[in-house]
């Protein structure tokens, strides 16, 4: 029987990937629902090739040229960011791949592992934002959660039959486009710069995430929420070569590292496969195109992001959520080139600074959280 998938954003880099994936495998999956934020052309596309039962546009302005595209099928069409996390939870489909960006991908996670189904997640900021409340509702509707970044993806691979005890994760981090910028050059850095990332092709928010290294700090919150792991027991290694995804150390000081190309296909397959692998004959790894793999610490001077996550981290309550939120904001500035890349730690600092803290919040809780944090750093940029 083939696993019938929703895909929310599809239209991006991770949702491609998927769709990749499901025409490699066409007798493993069946692509039933497909979610974008505005790029409805490419929706339809996707919606007519894989001939999906539904497709949802978040933008609701863009509502009437999609479904004008698709009037000829009989594909349903929806829009808002209510119907996207409706139709994460409902419909007939198995699993439910979340890659959509930011904030918007927490209430169809926490919709999808309400209605038990399995979560192949990509999309972080569910669990930076939400971590606890998503896992205990996990745990409570028995919905299995399988990690699509490919740094949680290893630790993942590496914990796979394992009962001893982990002294600690190894998050492997590339440095992103300015590991080699002096702070000088950090100061009067372009976007176009940011965007070049030296190993990965990706969205431009997590490229520019990665650039500052939030995105590194919110995978240490992700893995311990996903792996139960304290703040202590999550170390991050700068490796360039971003071949060694991560690596877990147990009490005996062995080390169990995975590694592979940058090539996001791989975690989004074995997310979806799993407990099997797919076959990929023409993927081989060459290590002796690869001969030297290197690490080193983070600056934490040049990145200051990282120590603000183990933070927000420690603290817990809505801090992280706080810190989403500017980071959002302050991402989206730097995009449209309204503030420097300095610009969006300092928003950042200055939301956790002025922002209302809630120790044990509810989701309601989180929403005006995220909404105090976007305000603040709106503000920030602005002054």
């Amino acid at each position: 029987m083939r696993q019938r998938l929703a895909i929310l954003g599809s239209t991006g880099s991770i949702g491609e990937q998927t769709l990749d994936i499901a025409r490699e495998n066409p007798e493993r999956f069946e692509v039933r629902v497909l979610t974008a934020h505005r790029n409805w052309r490419r929706l339809a596309a996707q919606a007519r090739e894989f001939d999906a039962d539904t497709a949802v546009i978040a933008d609701k302005e863009c509502y009437a040229p999609l479904r004008d595209a698709l009037a000829d099928t009989d594909i349903k069409v929806y829009a808002g960011d209510e119907a996207v996390a409706q139709v994460a939870a409902g419909g007939d489909t198995d699993t439910v791949v979340n890659a959509l960006v930011g904030y918007a991908g927490l209430a169809p996670t926490v919709a999808t592992v309400e209605a038990g189904k399995k979560l192949a997640l990509a999309n972080k900021e569910s669990l930076v934002v939400g971590g606890e409340t998503v896992m205990r509702l996990a745990a409570e509707h028995r919905a299995p959660i399988l990690p699509v970044d490919s740094e949680h993806s290893a630790v993942f691979q590496c914990l796979l039959g394992e009962q001893a005890p982990v002294r600690r994760v190894i998050l492997t981090c590339s440095g992103g486009a300015f590991r080699d910028f002096t702070p000088e050059q950090l100061a009067t850095a372009t976007v176009e710069q940011a965007l070049r990332h030296p190993q990965w092709h990706m969205g431009a928010k997590i490229t520019i995430d990665s650039s500052t290294l939030v995105n590194k700090g919110f995978e240490v919150i992700e893995a311990r929420w996903l792996f139960g792991m304290p703040a202590e027991k999550i170390a991050v290694l700068l490796h360039p070569q971003s071949i060694v995804h991560s690596m877990v150390e147990f009490e005996d000081g062995a080390i169990k590292a995975q590694l592979g190309t940058p090539d996001m296909r791989l975690p989004i397959s074995f997310a979806l496969m799993f407990p099997l692998r797919a076959e990929r004959p023409d993927e081989r790894f060459d290590f002796l195109a690869h001969p030297t793999l290197t690490f080193a610490e983070v600056d934490r001077t040049k990145y200051p992001a990282l120590d603000i996550a183990y933070d927000c981290l420690r603290r817990g309550g809505t801090a992280a959520c706080t810190m989403n939120g500017a980071n959002e904001v302050a991402v989206a500035a730097f995009l449209a080139g309204s503030c420097h890349w300095l610009d969006i730690v300092r928003a950042i600092e200055h939301a956790l600074g002025h922002a209302t803290f809630v120790a044990r919040p509810s989701l309601d809780d989180y929403a005006r959280a995220n909404a105090e944090a976007r305000r603040l750093a709106a503000e920030f940029l602005q002054s």
